[in-house]
């Protein structure tokens, strides 16, 4: 948004939003677009959908290898437990 020189404003109102605070809560990732706004937004910003989650992406990569992690230690000491 900012590399093409949009406001959040400017934004919401190409998406037909009421304001520039729902682009702001995506931006900050208290919210997520629906799929149809995800295009919408590849559409404007010219990209691919998927690259509007990178940093949602490594966030959700990180919690997921955490908890893979547990279950595998858990695993392994009911294993060594028996």
């Amino acid at each position: 948004r900012r590399a093409m020189g949009l406001t959040q404003k400017e934004v919401a109102q190409v998406l037909g939003l009421k304001n520039g605070s729902t682009i702001s809560r995506w931006e900050r990732g208290f919210r997520v677009p629906n799929l149809v706004t995800v295009i919408r937004l590849s559409i404007l910003y010219n990209t691919m959908a998927d690259g509007l989650f990178v940093s949602l992406r490594r966030s959700l990569q990180k919690e997921i290898h955490k908890a893979e992690q547990k279950v595998r230690q858990s695993k392994l000491a009911d294993e060594n437990a028996r």
